[in-house]
């Protein structure tokens, strides 16, 4: 699939509308993450290493959030039982429609199923791995203990979860300085100050950040027996859960 250039808010707008995985985001999607999210590639062909690894005969694998289809290709390029089921969830018919078009076009036999639904709403069920790749940040915060204890559980013991999230720090001296680097990020990328500017004025009442603390004690929380950060970069982190 080719990669169309992301210029959604290269233009001045009056007020930016709240951020949507519409269409338009969707055809533009691979640009914006990789431009956007350090480390998004490293983190991607990890889940799949640690796919690889933790997949169990016979279990499902859950991509929650699935987007275009990125983590659920990494997993099902990784994982040797073809007797496993990978479910790649999202609530947005733009994202799964281009999604199943990637998944199309791969040759690996590992079965992919794709659900259009809230995530809340799916059942975890005899899972080996559960990946959430920035998609617990767009939750609302009321609702994500719930979905940490769903995830744990239906997983099997042994079983892993993956959650990667763009994080805030307690210091808000750390806080600005991160969120200075990863604009810096974005203009080494491309992006314009307006760029930058009006796709925050966009996402901030969307994306709703919690520090790394928060999202430790949320997961001990659930049961989970061992969990720490194994990637960060900026305000971009992801971490393992193990049960």
């Amino acid at each position: 699939m080719t990669d169309n250039r992301d210029t959604i808010y290269a233009n001045p707008v009056p007020e930016p509308s709240a951020f949507r995985f519409d269409d338009s985001v969707a055809r533009v999607f691979p640009d914006m993450i990789k431009r956007s999210v350090p480390g998004y590639t490293t983190i991607i062909a990890m889940t799949g290493l640690l796919a690889g690894r933790y997949a169990s005969p016979g279990s499902h694998l859950y991509d929650l959030g699935c987007s275009l289809g990125a983590s659920t290709l990494a997993m099902r390029q990784n994982v040797q039982h073809r007797d496993c089921l990978i479910i790649g969830v999202d609530n947005s018919t733009a994202m799964l429609k281009r999604c199943q078009t990637v998944i199309d076009t791969d040759s690996h036999e590992v079965p992919v199923s794709l659900v259009c639904a809230n995530l809340q709403d799916i059942p975890i069920v005899d899972a080996s791995v559960v990946v959430l790749n920035f998609t617990l940040q767009f939750i609302a915060r009321e609702e994500r203990e719930a979905v940490i204890n769903h995830v744990y559980a239906g997983l099997r013991p042994g079983g892993i979860m993956v959650l990667s999230e763009k994080v805030t720090f307690e210091d808000p001296r750390l806080d600005a300085l991160n969120i200075d680097l990863h604009h810096q990020f974005k203009r080494a990328n491309g992006y314009s100050d307006l760029e930058i500017a009006q796709k925050r004025n966009a996402i901030d009442n969307v994306l709703l950040r919690e520090t790394l603390g928060q999202h430790k004690q949320r997961i001990a929380g659930a049961g989970f027996g061992s969990c720490d950060v194994w990637f960060q970069c900026f305000n971009f982190a992801s971490l393992i859960a193990l049960k």
